[in-house]
């Protein structure tokens, strides 16, 4: 599998770069192929104007010209183009014997009016284009608000994050995921909000900070799974006043704790997808047998139980919502996640879960119809000392590993 991984592993690189820069010399190169076209058809209709009989009227054809600078990144290229096709209109209606009919100026009339309106719909184009960016530059503000980066190491992790909404041109949707450092412990959540894209993020950013505050203040890891649940059925109750579809919104979600001085996980697993695990030279599911119902629904305490599994050294946990598992190709054939999983598990965490995130894409033929969200979790194998941080120095763990993580 290693020999296999690498291949791939050089490959994706290789066809990831040369995708890139086949889209970037695209996008630089369009312009001028703009202007190299509507220069031969300036060129082209001119001289076959002169050269056709005079009862052929080519000169209408220099309409082109201009239209065809659409693509041109200014205003110049459009009116340069556009008097040098004037110049061909006058030149064609002369050598025809029109220079006192009405024909010329209304061939040139057409020019101009031609270049008015791409000169419109780019001025048009280009204020969507400022407010598009606008529009997402306040959606990756969002994310970061809500869903700000987890650290790439903490203690003896690695971790890594992708997320993609289903909105269009959004980076934020009803996907969640969080951690935090308490004590020898990192806690962590994943889940999924009912529906998705930009409707489900107020419900997402209500579980989120219900977990920040349960993880530190609750022992242990069932109640927190239990203040989640009362966190999310008061919010559902809240927004019942207003909303009477509220009592159908719920969240599916996996509460974990890794502990530092032992190789196992604990899980506590509310109606979400079972999270997968590399070991050793497979992978596997790790199914809990009797997942609560999920928050919002109210599961009462003994529904809450911890689940323990093998968490060891070079071992890569795969967390996800259910966006990876239901996506479908053109045949309607679900996404074989934990296949690719098992062809990919031995990357680095992040770039495991782009190639997960691209291949899904491509699988879905482009466009992902559900938020997707994906944590990758390696313990590695020589974690730190005993009250050391990463590079060996004495204090708190807190503070060394999350002195600039936001709490």
């Amino acid at each position: 599998m290693t020999t296999q991984t690498h291949m791939m592993t050089s490959t994706g690189r290789a066809a990831t770069a040369a995708g890139l820069a086949f889209s970037f010399s695209a996008v630089r190169l369009r312009p001028l192929i703009a202007v190299v076209v509507a220069s031969a058809v300036l060129l082209g209709v001119t001289l076959g104007g002169v050269i056709v009989p005079a009862d052929v009227h080519l000169v209408v054809l220099l309409v082109a010209v201009p239209a065809l600078t659409a693509a041109a990144d200014n205003t110049c290229t459009t009116v340069s183009m556009t008097a040098l096709a004037c110049l061909g209109v006058v030149a064609v209606d002369v050598d025809d014997g029109l220079p006192s009919s009405p024909i010329l100026p209304i061939d040139v009339l057409g020019l101009l009016v031609v270049c008015v309106l791409v000169l419109v719909f780019r001025r048009m184009r280009d204020v969507d284009h400022r407010t598009l960016r606008a529009v997402r530059s306040v959606s990756e503000t969002a994310q970061r608000a809500l869903l700000p980066p987890l650290p790439c190491r903490v203690a003896g992790l690695e971790i890594a994050t992708a997320y993609r909404s289903a909105a269009a041109h959004a980076h934020i949707g009803g996907d969640v995921y969080a951690a935090e450092r308490v004590d020898r412990t990192v806690r962590m959540l994943i889940g999924d909000v009912r529906g998705h894209g930009l409707a489900a993020v107020d419900d997402a950013a209500a579980v989120i900070g219900a977990f920040r505050e349960a993880a530190h203040r609750d022992v242990r890891l069932e109640h927190v799974a239990l203040a989640l649940d009362a966190g999310v059925r008061r919010r559902v109750d809240q927004a019942g006043q207003t909303d009477s579809n509220a009592a159908e919104r719920f969240i599916t979600a996996l509460v974990l704790e890794i502990p530092d001085d032992c190789h196992v996980v604990h899980v506590v697993s509310c109606g979400h997808p079972d999270l997968m695990r590399s070991h050793g030279t497979g992978v596997d599911l790790l199914e809990v047998p009797e997942p609560a119902p999920p928050l919002g629904l109210g599961g009462d305490q003994a529904a809450y139980q911890v689940n323990t599994f093998a968490f060891e050294p070079e071992d890569t946990l795969l967390l996800h919502t259910d966006g990876l598992l239901e996506t479908r190709d053109a045949a309607g054939v679900f996404y074989p996640a934990l296949d690719r999983f098992a062809l990919l598990a031995e990357d680095e965490p992040q770039f495991l879960i782009e190639r997960l995130m691209s291949d899904l894409t491509v699988h879905a033929g482009g466009e992902v119809q559900d938020d997707v969200a994906i944590v990758a979790v390696r313990r590695r194998a020589a974690p730190p000392t005993e009250g050391a941080d990463e590079d060996g120095h004495h204090g708190s763990p807190v503070a060394t590993e999350f002195g600039s993580w936001p709490a």
